[in-house]
C-alpha cells in the first residue's frame, strides 16, 4: 500500500474563529489547492480512500482533491484530528491496507509526527509539511512505527508546477 499524507491547505486566521475546528480555507487556499490537486494527479493517477480530519479545513482541502480525482468521496476520520497519536492513525490504515492507494488530509503537527513515526519509529520529527505539501510513503508489509519508505516527498510549489 501506498500513503498520501496532505495538509490542508492556507486557512483563515484562527483568531477570526470562536472555534478552531470551523476555521475555513481562504479563497487563495482552495485556488492553490485545486493546482496542488491536479499536479498530484500526474503523479498519482488513482486515490482509493481519500480520509480527512474532522476539521473544516482539512474536509475542504479533501472535496477539493476528491473533485480533481472525480468524486471519490471523503471518509472523516477522528483520528486524524489533532492530538491523537500515529498509532491511532495506523491502526486505521491497517484496515485498509487491501487497497492500492490510501490519501489522508489532516494537520501539523500531527502529520509530521506520523510521518516521522512510520519512517523511524519516533514521534519526534523530522520533517516539516508545508500548507498544501504532499508526501508518498510506501509499505512493503504492517503498518507500524518504522515500517514504511519515503517515495517522494513534495512542496505546494513543486506540486503547482506539475500540471
Amino acid at each position: 500500500m501506498d500513503l498520501l499524507v496532505i495538509r490542508h491547505a492556507i486557512a483563515a486566521d484562527p483568531g477570526d474563529y470562536a472555534d478552531d475546528a470551523d476555521r475555513p480555507l481562504t479563497p487563495e487556499g482552495k485556488q492553490k489547492m485545486r493546482q496542488v490537486a491536479r499536479g498530484l494527479r500526474c503523479s498519482v493517477s488513482a486515490i482509493d480512500v481519500l480520509a480527512t480530519s474532522p476539521l473544516t479545513r482539512a474536509v475542504e482541502t479533501a472535496e477539493i482533491v476528491s473533485a480533481v480525482y472525480e468524486a471519490i468521496a471523503p471518509v472523516v476520520v477522528p483520528a486524524l484530528a489533532p492530538g491523537h497519536s500515529p498509532a491511532a492513525v495506523a491502526q486505521w490504515l491497517d484496515a485498509q491496507r487491501r487497497h492500492d492507494v490510501v490519501a489522508v488530509v489532516g494537520h501539523e503537527p500531527g502529520l509530521s509526527r506520523l510521518v516521522s513515526w512510520l519512517l523511524a519509529g519516533s514521534e519526534r520529527s523530522f520533517v516539516e509539511l508545508k500548507k498544501g505539501a504532499v508526501c508518498r510513503l510506501a509499505f512493503p508489509a504492517a503498518i507500524a512505527g518504522g515500517s514504511a519508505s519515503l517515495v517522494w516527498a513534495l512542496t505546494p510549489s513543486q506540486l503547482r508546477a506539475l500540471h
